[in-house]
């Protein structure tokens, strides 16, 4: 190489490592990681309920390191869409992802806009349900076969560490999601079928370990099929450890903000894909090394997945993208108060296959309100979070009532979560709450004005049967799919000219 191309080349080398250190510049460069646990409720973790056996070490520690919300939830309890939620600060109707469906429009993400920042942006299983916007190229990606069914501690620590070496060996701050697969089913049976690659949980559970929670019946099979559960959400404690010990390896932990939180509830009956309280609760623990001091509990304030996008950016020091629903949450994590953060809002449409079902709801700590449009007799609601629990449960008479409720369920439910936070008496048909709901009924209606809900005329025609039925078989959107709506007229255009043609 001559003298003019060797200095030509040092000036680009040079250009690129300052446009680089630019990037990250911007903003505070402050590290995010966020863990997610993939169908975990908020029953099954030690630290808040004491009444466990060792199940979860690693997150109790965690979790006495730093903050707890005691009233964490997500919008959208079932998969794709609440991790939608968490990616665009918004709820399923406003970002038009209600179901298992991607962006249909261009609108922020929280890893887009942070990529343009200057972060390098990395994400570790669950990639398709995790990324809204197909278009968007992630920096690193290891998905469900490459990180052991979703269920490998040791190659979920290899890679994490390999992409904290990279940000390292870059200058550039991180953004990086570890999502793993534990507790979704299958669970792990230890008889059953093993998943490839899949490492055994540190520590096994029996069904006399199990503490059933609320929403459920003490039966025999009920015992079991949580016990291997249990086995479940112990591997994820061990993944959790093994992505912390990457993180502190790194020498990064000290500029890292790290946030655990889980999708929905456990896919058991009453929980995942519903609107109860054991459906959105979900453990959020957080720790921010200088700002959030350790074993620290809120028990005041109701944070959700729509407010993670806002919290990110403003923790990061950037500007937060208009037109979100969710806001920052910020100045709880530096100790302070907010107002208006006493309540959560919910919502169903699209299971993962069969009709639309959907639920609408508002809780506070101390009451919960539902509004299910597609009630009715026969209506028969399924999904794939039955197991041996709805068998026992259908076998069991005692559980006829919860059965049917289940399956058919009522147009409205009410109840009082701190006496029945397994949600086992409905209060909306009592006389003495008629005032009551009437309120929670009217709040629920203004979030529906507010994000431009479809089913609202149903929601006010609550009398009407036939006419909520009518609507949900003829002019209720149909399933949506993992297609942007671009793609789709594409294809459409396609099989119009083929037609044409014949």
């Amino acid at each position: 190489m001559d003298r003019r191309s060797f200095t030509r080349t040092l000036t680009l080398a040079v250009c690129g490592i300052t446009a680089t250190k630019t990037l990250a510049a911007t903003g505070n460069g402050l590290n995010i990681l966020l863990i997610t646990a993939d169908d975990l409720g908020y029953e099954a973790v030690g630290y808040l309920n004491k009444g466990l056996p060792d199940l979860t070490p690693n997150l109790d520690r965690f979790a006495r390191e730093g903050l707890s919300f005691n009233h964490g939830h997500t919008n959208t309890p079932i998969c794709m869409p609440s991790r939608s939620t968490i990616a665009c600060g918004r709820y399923g109707n406003t970002s038009g992802m209600p179901g298992f469906i991607h962006l249909k429009k261009k609108i922020p993400t929280v890893m887009q806009t942070l990529q343009d920042a200057g972060y390098l942006t990395g994400i570790l299983g669950k990639v398709s349900h995790s990324t809204p916007d197909m278009q968007y190229q992630w920096d690193f990606v290891r998905d469900y076969g490459e990180v052991g069914a979703g269920r490998s501690p040791k190659l979920y620590k290899k890679f994490c560490t390999e992409f904290f070496q990279r940000s390292e060996r870059e200058g550039k701050p991180f953004y990086m999601m570890v999502n793993s697969h534990d507790p979704h089913r299958p669970f792990h049976n230890p008889n059953g079928r093993k998943l490839k690659n899949a490492e055994e949980p540190s520590k096994l559970f029996s069904p006399a370990d199990v503490v059933v929670q609320p929403n459920l019946p003490d039966l025999p099979e009920v015992r079991e099929e949580l016990s291997w559960y249990y086995n479940s959400v112990r591997r994820l404690d061990d993944t959790f450890a093994a992505v912390i010990q990457a993180l502190a390896e790194s020498g990064q932990r000290d500029k890292t903000l790290v946030m655990f939180l889980a999708d929905n509830g456990a896919a058991v009956p009453f929980a995942k894909a519903n609107v109860y309280l054991a459906s959105t609760r979900t453990p959020w623990f957080v720790q921010w090394p200088k700002v959030v001091g350790p074993g620290r509990i809120d028990e005041k304030h109701f944070v959700s997945a729509v407010d993670f996008f806002p919290t990110v950016m403003d923790a990061a020091g950037l500007p937060i993208p208009e037109n979100l629903d969710g806001r920052s949450f910020v100045p709880l994590l530096r100790g302070g108060e907010q107002g208006d953060r006493n309540v959560v809002f919910k919502q169903v449409d699209y299971l993962i296959g069969g009709p639309a079902r959907p639920m609408r709801s508002v809780q506070d700590e101390k009451y919960g309100y539902i509004f299910n449009l597609w009630s009715a007799p026969e209506a028969n609601y399924k999904n794939n979070n039955e197991g041996l629990i709805m068998k026992a449960m259908e076998a069991d008479p005692a559980s006829a009532e919860r059965v049917r409720m289940w399956r058919d369920r009522d147009l409205e439910e009410f109840y009082d979560l701190e006496k029945d936070p397994g949600c086992l008496n409905n209060l909306a048909q009592n006389p003495e709450y008629a005032a009551l709901i009437k309120g929670y009924r009217k709040r629920v209606r203004q979030w529906m004005v507010e994000t431009k809900d479809p089913v609202i005329e149903q929601f006010d025609d609550q009398a009407s049967a036939q006419k909520r039925l009518a609507y949900l078989k003829d002019d209720y959107p149909s399933k949506p799919s993992f297609m942007p709506q671009d793609q789709l007229d594409e294809i459409a255009a396609k099989q119009k000219k083929k037609k044409r043609r014949k």
